[in-house]
């Protein structure tokens, strides 16, 4: 019998993950000195006032193992915007515009055309955001950061900072049952689940397939594919916030569906349903290729570690289901109802028939 493969066989311990995050409480001492009044704690992080009816979210992230993904293909032009997207993305969650991007890249050596491409990608992910860069850091570490080939290793992390008035925040409040998901179409594997993606997937890491292989499914190089960019979400929630009051929004990251039950915190008693997916050909694609290699990987694995098409997610009132649809549908951006909000306490996923509870 197949071995059941998950993150953690892939070297990424949930449980861990989780106990870890307790000593977060460790800096909740700090937050006395916060000189404009109390910090605000919403379901995906704090944000802090900056005057009179004005806060600031101040976010920062990285693109993880997909730095890896770069050196195999050895195409450097894109990861910046992964990372500006990481960043401003989680910014948006509570409502706040990004006001600005600051880089830090961790280096084995300030190579000037890899510099030259990192910064490619980070400016077109600014402009995107509608959000400058206005600092930054290029560290040459080379004895702690090892790449796979001479030179090239790096780290690419991202800080984001942005504003929200006081009226305007998305707080997670007043969520309740048969309030509809609505899910933003991502660009594919983006920058979570790919430490599991990439040891299934490629030979370098133990997988099946050569970066430049094109296999069956797919309509170009898996290193390519696997690389694709991060969607950046910043411009079509902004508008939707304009116009109509948002519940909630869920960047869909690390523990991909799961990340809803965050939004107990603030609407107890809430639980979640999904049952409309069109995930890329790349997401089949690994869990087939498991079952390839020795390995089974469960439909639950997928939606716990990888966005299986939806990269953000937004709750709205019912009753402004329709203009919140037809305001996205005007940006360009995929848009559909992905599920709703129902009283069961729990996260559920309608695929393919099978019904499945995320635990």
């Amino acid at each position: 019998m197949p071995k059941n493969y998950t993150y953690d066989d892939a070297g990424v311990n949930r449980k861990q993950r989780v106990e870890s995050k307790k000593h977060l409480k460790l800096l909740h001492e700090t937050y006395s000195q916060s000189i404009f009044g109390p910090i605000l704690k919403l379901p995906y992080g704090n944000i802090f006032p900056a005057g009179q009816d004005q806060y600031l979210d101040l976010v920062i992230e990285g693109v993880g193992t997909k730095v890896l993904i770069a050196q195999l293909i050895k195409k450097y032009d894109t990861i910046g915007i992964d990372a500006v997207a990481m960043a401003v993305n989680d910014v948006i969650r509570s409502g706040a515009k990004p006001l600005s991007i600051a880089d830090n890249i961790h280096a084995q050596e300030s190579n000037p055309e890899l510099v030259k491409q990192w910064l490619t990608g980070i400016a077109h992910g600014a402009v995107e955001s509608g959000c400058p860069v206005t600092g930054g850091e290029i560290g040459d570490v080379a004895e702690i950061i090892n790449g796979l080939t001479h030179n090239t290793g790096f780290d690419l992390v991202i800080a984001s900072v942005g504003v929200v008035n006081k009226k305007d925040i998305i707080t997670g409040e007043n969520i309740k049952p048969a309030d509809p998901i609505i899910g933003l179409a991502s660009s594919g594997l983006h920058s979570n689940g790919v430490t599991l993606a990439r040891k299934i997937l490629f030979k370098q890491w133990g997988g099946k397939y050569e970066p430049t292989d094109i296999p069956e499914g797919l309509n170009r190089e898996i290193g390519i594919e696997a690389i694709e960019p991060t969607k950046i979400y910043v411009k079509p929630l902004l508008e939707l916030t304009s116009k109509i009051k948002v519940k909630a929004a869920v960047h869909i990251t690390g523990d991909a569906y799961t990340k809803f039950n965050n939004l107990t915190q603030t609407s107890p008693g809430i639980g979640f349903k999904f049952n409309n997916f069109h995930p890329q050909p790349i997401f089949a694609l690994i869990q087939k290729t498991a079952t390839e290699i020795g390995y089974s990987l469960s439909d639950e694995e997928l939606f716990k570690t990888f966005n299986m098409g939806w990269g953000f997610g937004i709750i709205v009132d019912k009753a402004d289901l329709d203009e919140t649809l037809n305001i996205l549908g005007r940006t360009g951006i995929g848009t559909e109802v992905i599920g709703e909000v129902t009283d069961r306490q729990k996260v559920e996923v309608i695929y393919n028939g099978i019904r499945m509870v995320l635990i």
